[in-house]
């Protein structure tokens, strides 16, 4: 059986998180009711979620030469993802995510940490990878140069490039004109577009100079499909107990299931993203397969912690 190839440009975090009843105010101090420790980064995440669907993963990143690095690389390695182009950064610490959560939403600060030590020379040193690949797959939090840098690779051996714009930030025009498809969530469009206030989502993703693909979390998503109507992919109702790593769930399905066309990958892409919150961590609850009946539109999960059949559909929008 042929597997996707997928390349991940991204970042690798520890996760420190916090859940409590409700967030805290500016000056307030609140107790917590627990606290854990999860590998994390968006990067790690979207790779161990296309490693656990099938793919043969490679990441590109940097951890620092702290005990957090040397876990992290170890527990890639152990889901089955080639870290051969992962550098140890000296002297750096590795990224870190301080994560509050709370009223099944969460907040997140990140320190980058060697996450931005990565180099455009540290992209092109892997530029077999790329040739080889199927699909890239990057986010933004590490420097904007990098994933230019994959974006250009990717363009050159005419690969799909799928950028998830999170932390949220103007992406030049230069790489927006090489992105196969944006998937930001309703906050990250306007600001990815550098688009001017006022405009509906459904406006900017019309308007947008590249493919865009909402996420609305338990909504579902939202893309203009090629005749230039709006289709909304309905989302699943679970019960949620972190949701961190929901958009890194459905980054990563995507680009496993990208080669099956745009309507069934994002079907299964919603469907990973509902089953990563019912586990609490970004990778824990990441699926290990997915299968769609596209007739009665019946997605069943399964994972070494449930296994369910949930329903979706796709209906076209007004545009």
């Amino acid at each position: 059986m042929l597997h996707t190839k997928v390349v991940v440009v991204g970042s690798i975090n520890m996760d420190l998180v916090t859940r409590a009843t409700q967030f805290a105010r500016a000056g307030e101090t609140l107790l917590g009711s627990s606290f854990h420790r999860y590998m994390g980064g968006k990067g790690a995440n979207q790779a161990v979620a296309a490693a656990r669907l099938g793919a043969g993963v490679t990441i590109i990143g940097a951890v620092g030469d702290d005990d957090f690095g040397l876990e992290m690389v170890t527990n890639l390695r152990h889901e089955g993802i080639c870290t051969d182009y992962v550098q140890t950064i000296m002297g750096q610490n590795s990224g870190m995510a301080n994560i509050t959560v709370a009223d099944e939403e969460n907040s997140i600060i990140v320190i980058a940490g060697a996450n931005m030590y990565l180099t455009v020379a540290d992209i092109e040193a892997a530029e077999e990878r790329f040739a080889e690949a199927d699909i890239i797959l990057s986010q933004l939090e590490i420097p904007m140069e990098c994933v230019m840098a994959a974006s250009r690779l990717a363009a050159k051996y005419n690969k799909p490039f799928i950028l998830n714009p999170a932390p949220a930030r103007a992406i030049p025009k230069e790489l927006l004109e090489q992105i196969t498809i944006l998937t930001p969530n309703r906050y990250e469009l306007a600001a990815s577009l550098g688009a001017p206030q006022g405009l509906s989502p459904e406006e900017l993703i019309l308007k947008s100079p590249c493919p865009v693909l909402m996420t609305s979390g338990s909504k579902g998503a939202v893309y203009k499909d090629p005749k230039g109507r709006l289709r909304h992919v309905s989302g699943f109702k679970v019960q949620t107990s972190d949701t961190t790593g929901a958009s890194d769930a459905f980054s990563g399905a995507l680009a496993v299931f990208w080669h099956e066309g745009i309507d069934i990958a994002v079907r299964k892409a919603c469907a990973a993203a509902a089953l990563s919150i019912t586990r609490s961590g970004a990778q824990n609850g990441m699926p290990f397969s997915l299968s769609v009946n596209t007739h009665n539109k019946k997605v069943r999960i399964v994972s070494p912690f449930q296994e369910s059949s949930i329903r979706t559909s796709i209906t076209s929008l007004s545009a």
